[in-house]
């Protein structure tokens, strides 16, 4: 596009390296040349155009010289999402709020919100039309109170607007644990257990929100975890399983959104949390699915009535879209794992699956593989029934299932090396965790143990 093609006022695009995390910014100088910028006194959003291209952004002035007058900077994320190269023309003009703001004030009123009203707002959300502070309306709208109905829209909407993962099986299964417990990777031990199997389990994790490493992270000490669809699926295809970041292959993106602003906020009602999950399990293709809840003094739910009531939101949510769901109470009173962060937590499952760890360790051991093994059993025939007996398991035993080599993980490994064309990583070698876990572990060792972890 060319100056003299737009009476718009238009700039020159120039790349600024900022990293503004998640939200479209754009910086413009008080002395621009092109438009002034007391015009947008009133606005902090503004509306980017370039030839059939729309961006919604937040503005920021300078005084600095960050940007000259005939230029507008452009932060990376809102750099790469625009994909237009620096020096391309733009017009700028004061962005209109989203028609699907009047949901969100009606919301707040207290109004309850039909389907296509909270369709809008996660398109919207999706393609970043909504401020942080608007996100936070909608959260704080929707913590108040939430219908059965709006739920399950939450839950559809967030879903369709990502990636959506279709497999040619008909039995598809899937795990997830709400978290909030220090060394619970359990999935690394349950995942190559139900693969090796004949199970398909396309796990897609989180990277760590609160905790010291998600699943997402401590696969990455062992392997490439941001995969494409097509190498997810060659995985699977080959071993049944794969770990790979949901984040990368586009599953639910509202709902990092979401997830992002509602943390500082300490906005994690129940209804929100199971529309989250589950939208994921939706777009991944799921058919049947484990759910873990851990319950103690320091874990998100705290007492098993609290247990109960989120058990039986997700199995209401499971029923309406089809999803065979099954849910485990599990203890939360302490960290699972030997280690916490992604270096010694790697290493506590591959010990785990390989039947390596000493006999000081027995406690641990016992713990470990019965939690994951509990999970693990709980598909087994290919649908979620979790045949448990008290605090006991029902099938067989734990290194039965896992084997002597940790086969499972160790072929999923060596094909995600393959794929991605890099070295494959040593499997059963010994991992390095960085200097504050020495540190850590020194003093520990001089002066007692961890005995919780909140």
């Amino acid at each position: 596009m060319k100056a003299t093609d737009n009476l718009r006022p238009q700039l020159k695009i120039r790349r600024v390296n900022l990293d503004t995390g998640r939200e479209n910014v754009v910086v413009i100088s008080r002395r621009s040349t092109a438009l002034r910028p007391e015009v947008f006194s009133g606005f902090s959003r503004v509306e980017l155009r370039c030839n059939s291209k729309v961006l919604l952004a937040t503005l920021l002035l300078t005084d600095n010289g960050l940007v000259n007058p005939d230029e507008i900077g452009l932060a990376d994320p809102a750099f790469r999402r625009f994909a237009e190269p620096a020096g391309s023309f733009i017009t700028i003009t004061p962005a209109p709020p989203p028609d699907s703001l009047d949901a969100v004030r009606a919301k707040i009123q207290g109004r309850a919100l039909n389907a296509s009203e909270i369709s809008a707002i996660i398109d919207d959300i999706t393609h970043y039309r909504y401020s942080d502070m608007e996100i936070a309306a909608f959260l704080v709208g929707s913590a108040s109170f939430m219908t059965s109905d709006e739920m399950l829209a939450l839950a559809h909407a967030m879903a369709q607007a990502g990636t959506q993962l279709t497999w040619d099986t008909p039995v598809v299964v899937d795990k997830h644990c709400i978290g909030g417990i220090p060394g619970n990777r359990t999935s690394m031990i349950v995942v190559p257990i139900v693969a090796a199997h004949g199970l398909t389990i396309p796990k897609t994790s989180s990277r760590a929100i609160t905790s010291p490493a998600g699943t997402a992270d401590t696969m990455e000490v062992l392997a490439r975890v941001d995969l494409t669809v097509d190498e997810m699926k060659e995985v699977v295809r080959t071993c049944h399983g794969c770990l790979v970041w949901g984040g990368h292959v586009n599953l639910s993106p509202a709902d990092d959104i979401l997830i992002s602003v509602e943390r500082p906020l300490s906005l994690d009602t129940r209804e929100q949390m199971v529309a989250s999950i589950m939208s994921k399990k939706i777009a991944a293709g799921a058919t049947h699915l484990l759910i873990d809840l851990p319950v103690g003094p320091a874990a998100k739910l705290r007492t098993a009535l609290d247990a109960m009531r989120l058990r039986k939101l997700f199995e209401f949510v499971g029923d309406r879209f089809g999803i065979a769901v099954e849910v485990i109470i599990t203890d939360g009173r302490q960290p699972i794992g030997n280690g916490i962060g992604p270096v010694l937590e790697a290493e506590d499952d591959q010990l785990t699956l390989v039947d390596e760890l000493g006999s000081e360790a027995l406690g641990f051991s016992i713990h470990y593989r019965g939690r994951a093994a509990r999970a693990a059993t709980s598909f087994r025939g290919g649908v979620a029934v979790g045949h448990l007996v008290g605090d006991g398991i029902e099938t067989t035993e734990p290194r039965e299932l896992a084997g002597p080599s940790g086969s499972a993980l160790h072929r999923t490994l060596e094909l995600t090396g393959a794929l991605v064309e890099r070295t494959p990583p040593t499997v059963l070698g010994p991992l390095s965790p960085g200097p504050a876990a020495d540190e850590l572990l020194g003093y520990l060792r001089r002066h007692g143990y961890l005995a919780v972890g909140d």
